[in-house]
């Protein structure tokens, strides 16, 4: 019985034992630091990408033209292996948009429709403003409450170092047009998902309902939005034309483009890094999610020229993002019997400002492993977060089903990213060199200590 206790004693140290890295390890990861800091690739990479391409919104030419790029550019890199895989995803176009208040006064407004958004007729949808707060507002109102008005959400993002408040705006985004319709309006207008008081519109997805009358969906920039509530507070009745000439066109395809530095002793198992090449239209999608794919190209590329890792890194430039996770979706489809191979996942998909932590999404006995893999992350001012809960980014939403993946959050610092999240001003001027190699290097040094750690993690 004793040597039974003392044998599980044993067994139960050595699983939950800390991951321990030897000195060529920390040698290496020493200097994939200081390279990381100094290399100009990653800013490069964004220059080139958002000025030789641009907008790449899924369903143009331009995302196609992206996906060549993109292809050329891990191939100029050097990886191992460059492939694409395709993606279904519903095809949408924009083709015009516009506004004005129409009564108390005549005045033109800033909007954008959301995506997928349905046109109005030629000369424009016009009709009386009924304003909610809150989607759940909305929801709670008697049926009725809106027929023949434009409904119009009201919902203001609080400015967090997390983005905490992006996930309310979302649900009002997603679903307001479909309830909108449910209580009898011609179309639905929301204030911007936005912490700026930039006259932009923000646009993004927004998702209708089989069985419930499609109506035009837009955003409005935050400052028109304060112009039309202080109108109705002063008891205007505010009327309202929106004029939007939009188009789906059907299935389309787009890529996922795959690019890996492939492992020498364990070949088959990968870290999987993540970022998606699609952009709206608006802007030049150099901050959503140009320096994704700058920032996880560049540290995989950054690892291979310092060393050969024993496990392989895998970048994968998900497609059709904004349009619902089309290219991720399809990515766990065709890989669904071999997602156990990935010993840790991260996306790069929330800006390009400085990362301030590191948290897990793993079973308890790889929590050793994190820990260790963190420790090398302090002085590049990255913290531990031990809630064990990471979300790990949008397009790491549909691995999380499997229960087997790792996932990781590099928790970035996003104060002001929806000053500029999904509008004209995404462009490569709000990127920070410094800032972003940064997150390169963060990047470089999890991906190298995941592929070299002696344990294999394990997701939850």
């Amino acid at each position: 019985m004793k040597k039974l206790l003392l044998a599980a004693l044993v067994l139960s140290a050595n699983v939950f034992a800390a991951d321990t890295f030897d000195a060529q390890t920390i040698k290496v990861t020493e200097q994939l630091k200081e390279k990381s800091l100094n290399s100009e690739l990653a800013y490069d990479i964004v220059a080139r990408l958002t000025t030789e391409v641009g907008p790449r919104m899924a369903g143009t030419p331009k995302d196609l033209e992206a996906v060549d790029w993109a292809m050329k550019e891990l191939q100029r890199l050097g990886f191992d292996k460059v492939w694409k895989e395709p993606a279904k995803f519903p095809a949408w176009l924009r083709y015009s948009e516009s506004a004005e208040i129409i009564l108390p006064s005549k005045q033109p407004i800033h909007i954008t429709a959301l995506g997928n958004s349905v046109s109005t007729p030629k000369d424009g949808t016009r009709a009386p403003i009924v304003i909610f707060e809150t989607l759940e507002e909305l929801e709670a109102a008697p049926e009725n409450a809106a027929k023949g008005k434009i409904v119009f959400i009201n919902y203001r993002m609080d400015r967090s170092l997390d983005g905490n408040s992006y996930g309310p705006a979302v649900q009002a985004r997603n679903r307001g047009a479909v309830v909108a319709s449910q209580k009898g309006a011609v179309a639905f207008m929301m204030r911007s998902v936005s912490t700026a008081k930039h006259r932009f519109a923000h646009t993004g997805g927004n998702h209708y309902k089989d069985g419930i009358k499609a109506i035009p969906a837009v955003a409005l920039a935050n400052p028109d939005a304060d112009q039309i509530e202080r109108l109705l507070q002063l008891g205007h009745k505010v009327e309202v034309n929106l004029n939007v000439q939009a188009e789906s066109k059907g299935m389309g395809t787009s890529y996922n483009v795959i690019g890996e530095f492939t492992g020498t002793e364990k070949p088959n198992e990968y870290v999987l890094l993540g970022a998606h090449l699609d952009s709206w239209d608006l802007g030049t999608g150099a901050l959503d999610d140009g320096a994704g794919v700058a920032i996880i190209t560049a540290a995989a590329k950054h690892i291979s020229e310092l060393t050969k890792t024993k496990r392989s890194v895998r970048v994968v430039l998900f497609a059709a993002e904004e349009q619902g996770l089309w290219g991720a979706k399809a990515y766990v489809k065709k890989h669904q019997d071999e997602l156990g191979n990935i010993v840790a996942a991260a996306e790069s998909d929330f800006g390009a400002d400085l990362i301030y932590a590191v948290e897990s999404r793993v079973a308890s006995n790889s929590l050793p492993t994190v820990r260790a893999i963190a420790k090398h992350l302090k002085d590049l001012g990255v913290k531990y977060d031990a809630r064990n809960n990471a979300f790990g980014g949008p397009d790491l939403i549909p691995f999380k089903d499997s229960k087997v993946v790792p996932i990781f959050s590099l928790h970035q610092d996003g104060t002001d990213y929806f000053d500029y999240h999904h509008t004209a001003d995404d462009t490569l001027d709000k990127i920070d060199p410094v800032k972003l190699n940064q997150n390169v290097a963060v990047y470089a040094v999890f991906a190298y200590l995941a592929a070299q750690s002696q344990t294999k993690m394990i997701g939850k």
